[in-house]
């Protein structure tokens, strides 16, 4: 009940601030499972696109928070895991990185003739080389380290939630974001089912500037833009830059 209620003082105290006018050009809201990836530039991000939300998508869709920023105090790690129902990131966490072994060669063993020098000798043609089986995305998932930054996330997403996130990793200071990081990427391809919705946040930066306390009164807004996917075969960088494209484009909307 405490949480319900600190819900509506929020929610009227963002609404008041900010106006957290929704612009819904691309898509509908919709009931669906959703991957929200929007610019960053504030940690008020995360309350305005929850505010911005209808009641029927906040109550299926978690936010992203870091977690050495909102587990700092008892009250910012209660309103984020009992309001917002966050999703916390660890942002110092280094993910796990396999190294295939490499196997020597056994000293003094005979050299095995390539399949070129077969085939030079008269031999059978060389086989032709397959190309490298491409994991299923229950296998990437499966295969996910859980000290890995997105292994929250992908609880979040096998659990059936949609979630909020920042692709950038970290606030940014100019009028365009970031490159993006390469977690958008993964989680595509590990949920090719999740409707990806771009997302431009407008002047919020404005209302908590950094290293700010008190929030100023500015009319702010959260454009949500057409869905975009993951082509197959298509690359990580170019994949990326495209959905950084797709966010951007939503600002002279």
């Amino acid at each position: 009940m405490l949480a319900k209620l600190m819900s509506f003082l929020l929610l009227g105290i963002v609404r008041f601030l900010t106006g957290s006018q929704a612009r819904w050009y691309g898509c509908p809201p919709k009931a669906e499972q959703r991957i929200y990836f929007a610019n960053h530039q504030s940690h008020a991000d995360m309350v305005l696109i929850w505010a911005a939300l209808p009641e029927e998508l906040r109550s299926i869709t978690r936010p992203i928070a870091a977690k050495d920023y909102w587990t700092k105090t008892p009250f910012r790690q209660w309103i984020t895991t009992a309001v917002f129902n966050a999703v916390y990131v660890d942002r110092q966490a280094t993910p796990a990185r396999p190294v295939a072994p490499v196997a020597a060669e056994p000293t003094g063993a005979p050299a095995t003739p390539s399949d070129a020098d077969t085939a030079a000798a008269g031999g059978p043609d060389p086989s032709p080389e397959v190309p490298p089986r491409v994991p299923t995305p229950e296998e990437l998932r499966a295969a996910l380290p859980e000290s890995d930054p997105l292994a929250p996330l992908v609880r979040a997403l096998e659990s059936g939630d949609s979630i909020v996130i920042f692709p950038e990793g970290t606030r940014g200071h100019g009028d365009e974001p970031q490159s993006f990081k390469s977690g958008l990427f993964k989680l595509a391809q590990m949920f090719p089912q999740v409707v990806l919705v771009p997302a431009w946040i407008n002047n919020v930066q404005r209302v908590m500037p950094k290293g700010e306390v008190v929030p100023v009164p500015i009319l702010c807004s959260v454009t949500f833009g057409a869905p975009i996917q993951l082509e197959a075969g298509e690359e990580r960088r170019p994949f990326l830059d495209r959905a950084r494209r797709a966010v951007i484009a939503l600002r002279e909307v």
